[in-house]
């Protein structure tokens, strides 16, 4: 395992899972990510991990509903999104989806600028991944522009 720095960042994503280690295991393959650390209970489940994806730092824990720790399947889904800043987009979302996550939103070129697509890991987090389009940063105004060409129409077609 990696030697974990001795502060983490100013934002670190801290998920409960149902199966931590099961959970390291699926982010090594789809995504790369190298452990950092793993400390089960004395039942075996993991009070606390940690894993690298990108350079950034995931902390894990197994789901314990007696201490309030649910995980996205417990609940029925999540609302929360982690976002991966990829090389290629499509073939991250392929290595994901051969490790076993389901694609959510197919890989497609943005109105934003990026190649961007979305995966659902087994254990009910939310990913997404994108690379950019472009070497130029849209300003404010181009990228309000560029959302509402994208738009156009969509309020006609939603149902009230």
């Amino acid at each position: 395992m990696a030697e974990i720095a001795n502060a983490t960042p100013s934002l670190t994503p801290h998920i409960v899972c149902a199966g931590a280690a099961d959970a390291i295991e699926f982010y090594k393959e789809a995504f790369g990510a190298e452990e950092l650390i793993r400390m089960p209970g004395e039942d075996g489940k993991l009070i606390h991990a940690a894993v690298s994806i990108n350079g950034a730092m995931l902390m894990l824990v197994d789901e314990n509903k007696e201490w309030g720790l649910l995980s996205p399947l417990s609940l029925g889904g999540t609302a929360v999104t982690l976002h991966l800043n990829v090389p290629n987009a499509d073939a991250a979302i392929e290595r994901a989806a051969a490790a076993g996550a389901t694609v959510a939103l197919a890989a497609h070129d943005a109105f934003w600028g990026d190649r961007y697509g979305q995966v659902r890991d087994p254990f009910g987090h939310s990913w997404s991944m994108a690379h950019p389009l472009r070497d130029i940063v849209m300003s404010e105004d181009e990228l309000r522009e560029a959302a509402k060409d994208a738009m156009c129409g969509v309020a006609e077609q939603t149902p009230a």
